[in-house]
C-alpha cells in the first residue's frame, strides 16, 4: 500500500499551499467601494501610489527646482538655493544634501526616498487602505505559485502511484480517484483566488488605483504649476518639459546605472 504514502504527500502539499493562499488573500487589500471615498489625494500621495518612494523623491526635487529653491544642474549636482523647507519632504531633501549645500543627485534621491517622512506617508496610505502593505502583493503571488506547484506535485504523485505494481486499494476505488480530491482542492483555490483577489499595482491598492484614475485626466504638463506637478506625480520624470531639468534627472539615471554596473563588476 505504498500509494497511501504518496497520497498523504499529495494532501500535505495541497493543504499547506491552499492554507497559505487563503491567509495571503485575507491580508490582501480588498476592493471596498467605501475605502478612500471622500479622500482627496495630495501630490505626494499621488506620487507614492504611482511610483513609490522614488517617485516622491523625484516630485519633491522637481517642485523645489521649479520654485528656484533648488538648482538641479545637468552635470548631476543639486545645489540648495533656499535652505528653508516648506514641508517634511523638502526638509528631508535639504537634510540629505547636508551642510555644504551641494550633493550628487543620485544619492540625494536615494536618501530622500528612504527618509522618515516618506515612510510616514506610506504608513498613512496603508492605514487608509489606499496603498499595498509591504509584502502583501508578494505574499499572494508566492502563494499562487505554491498552489500551482502543489497541483503539479499531486499529478506527479498520482502518476507515480498508478505506475507502481500491486497498489490497488482494498475498497475497490481506483487510485486515481483518491488523488483527484487534492487536485480538485488546488484547482478550486486557484479559481477562487483569480476571482476574489483583486489585482494591485506594486504600490496602489484597488481603492488607490481608483483615486489615481480621477487624477490622470487632469495631469497635463502644459497646464499651471499644480497640474504640471500632478503630471510628474502620476507619470514620472518623463512628464518633465524643461530640457535642462530633464537632463539633470537623466544624469541621475546614468549615475545610478553606472554605480550598479561598477558594483557588479567589483
Amino acid at each position: 500500500m505504498f500509494w497511501v504514502l504518496l497520497l498523504l504527500m499529495a494532501w500535505s502539499a495541497a493543504g499547506v499551499s491552499c492554507t497559505r493562499l487563503c491567509l495571503a488573500a485575507l491580508r490582501a487589500p480588498s476592493l471596498d467601494a467605501d475605502v478612500g471615498r471622500g479622500h482627496e489625494l495630495t501630490l505626494y500621495e499621488a506620487a507614492f501610489l504611482s511610483g513609490g518612494p522614488a517617485r516622491v523623491a523625484d516630485l519633491t526635487l522637481v517642485s523645489m527646482a521649479r520654485q528656484r529653491r533648488l538648482l538641479l544642474a545637468h552635470t548631476g549636482w543639486a545645489t540648495v538655493v533656499d535652505p528653508r523647507g516648506r514641508d517634511d519632504m523638502e526638509r528631508s531633501v535639504i537634510g540629505a544634501i547636508g551642510p555644504e549645500g551641494q550633493s550628487r543627485i543620485a544619492p540625494l534621491r536615494a536618501a530622500t526616498a528612504a527618509a522618515d517622512s516618506v515612510r510616514r506617508l506610506a504608513d498613512r496610505l496603508v492605514a487608509a487602505g489606499l496603498a499595498v502593505p509591504d509584502g502583501a502583493r508578494t505574499d499572494v503571488t508566492g502563494a499562487v505559485r505554491q498552489v500551482r506547484a502543489a497541483a503539479a506535485a499531486v499529478l506527479a504523485l498520482g502518476g507515480a502511484a498508478l505506475l507502481l505494481p500491486g497498489q490497488a486499494p482494498g475498497s475497490g476505488v481506483p487510485v486515481a480517484v483518491w488523488f483527484l480530491l487534492p487536485l480538485v482542492l488546488t484547482v478550486s483555490c486557484l479559481a477562487i483566488a483569480r476571482i476574489e483577489v483583486h489585482p494591485c499595482t506594486r504600490w496602489a491598492s484597488p481603492a488607490g488605483q481608483r483615486l489615481l484614475g480621477t487624477l490622470a485626466g487632469h495631469a497635463d504638463a502644459s497646464g499651471d504649476d499644480r497640474t504640471y506637478l500632478t503630471s510628474v506625480a502620476v507619470r514620472g520624470v518623463r512628464a518633465i518639459g524643461e530640457p535642462e531639468l530633464r537632463a539633470a534627472l537623466a544624469h541621475r539615471d546614468r549615475d545610478t546605472a553606472w554605480t550598479a554596473g561598477g558594483s557588479t563588476g567589483g
